[in-house]
């Protein structure tokens, strides 16, 4: 349960005004002291998450978030960062006071909410201080509101069922990262390269979600490190249905590989998993039409020690320059934060996404196709280098 890694979790975001209990919400729903609670407002600064087993949804991540009416310059920064969660967020719970008549903030919230299709809930808490109806905020506000007290708990139970009865649709587009491409006794050989930005003792998050889903669906795993997989091959033969492989030993393996062996890579099945393969392939025709200075965006969603050689760093660059045989002009992001404007990008180049969720990534996506700007991911342009892009893109005959 509490192995289960963040980005797999539904994300559950809490919204409101400053002091309306949302912290105390939180608390309530994990039954545990995990967000600090205060009754002076703004005491919630950051998005506090706390991971948990919801009933019969599984690992969910509550966020609790700084207040939608803050003040000030710090303020305004800390509102940024409660809108941006919205970015990530499954479902919406705006919590409301009856104690305030002022009701703009949550409507622009709720505007703002619908306007991402995301699933809402409202709240209204301290019901233990309040027997007036609740229909003049359910028509003020145009959603259902359910009533609860984190003094007596009562309405949380009810709160957690409403929360399970919406089924959430996380990962819903393609929930698998490859089980659904594999039957019972298929043989699925995957390269892990064991280098120097390999983590001591230990395979990446993707590597072993892979291994996990080929043996949740009666596969046969064989995981060997490139310099083996020519032997595995010897061995094995005809037996292997598919090989999956880091992509940046595409160019060192393509050839040992037969062509009647799937092949594909890790970055290629997140690219489907977490966002969307169609909309990253479209992207690579854009790399030819690149022009001397364009600025290009490379993007990791996790924050590791970038050594010589990296793959962000060092190695896209430099082949981006190669294929476009222009000089072009490079940014980083990487971790939750990407830049607000990416108009002045002509390409954007993703990691697979593993450490943030799908409806994360999906945004990024999205936001990037609404200003016209070409995304790609790492699997697909290093498929793409090495000549083997449709190769790698045979296992998913649904794009065509």
């Amino acid at each position: 349960m509490n192995s289960t890694p963040r980005s797999n979790r539904l994300h559950i975001g809490i919204f409101g005004k400053r002091n309306t209990g949302k912290s105390s919400l939180i608390n309530a729903l994990t039954s545990q002291e995990i967000a600090l609670v205060s009754n002076i407002k703004g005491t919630t600064t950051d998005p506090v998450y706390k991971s948990m087993e919801l009933l019969p949804i599984g690992p969910v991540v509550f966020i609790d978030t700084a207040g939608i009416d803050d003040e000030g310059k710090l303020g305004e920064l800390r509102i940024k960062k409660t809108l941006k969660v919205l970015e990530k967020t499954d479902i919406a719970i705006i919590l409301l006071s009856f104690e305030s008549e002022d009701l703009e903030y949550e409507k622009s919230l709720i505007e703002n909410i619908k306007k991402k299709n995301i699933p809402i809930i409202g709240v209204l808490n301290k019901v233990d201080k309040y027997n007036g109806s609740i229909k003049y905020l359910e028509q003020e506000l145009n959603i259902k509101i359910y009533k609860t007290s984190i003094k007596t708990k009562d309405g949380i139970e009810k709160l957690k069922d409403e929360i399970c009865k919406l089924k959430p649709y996380i990962n819903d587009e393609n929930p698998f990262i490859i089980r659904d491409k594999i039957k019972k006794n298929d043989v699925i050989v995957q390269v892990t390269p064991i280098d120097d930005s390999a983590p001591k003792g230990r395979l990446i998050l993707p590597q072993v979600q892979t291994i996990r889903e080929v043996l949740d669906g009666n596969g046969i795993n064989i995981v060997v490190q490139d310099s083996e997989l020519q032997k595995t091959i010897e061995l094995f033969g005809d037996k292997i249905k598919m090989v999956i492989t880091d992509s940046q030993v595409f160019g060192k393996i393509k050839d040992i590989v037969p062509n009647h062996i799937f092949l594909t890579s890790y970055s290629i099945l997140f690219g489907r998993y977490k966002g969307d393969l169609l909309e990253f392939t479209k992207g690579i025709k854009e790399i030819k039409r690149l022009k001397k200075g364009d600025k290009i965006l490379i993007s990791e969603a996790c924050s590791h020690h970038r050594q010589k050689g990296d793959i962000g760093r060092d190695k896209i660059p430099k082949f981006l320059q190669e294929i476009s045989g222009v000089d072009l002009n490079f940014d980083w992001s990487s971790g939750n934060s990407i830049p607000e404007d990416i108009s002045k990008y002509s390409l954007i180049v993703h990691c697979g996404g593993c450490m943030i969720n799908r409806k994360e990534m999906v945004s990024r996506i999205k936001n990037a196709s609404q200003k016209n700007i070409p995304i790609i991911n790492y699997g697909i342009f290093l498929a793409y280098k090495h000549d083997i892009l449709e190769r790698a893109l045979e296992i998913f005959p649904e794009l065509n």
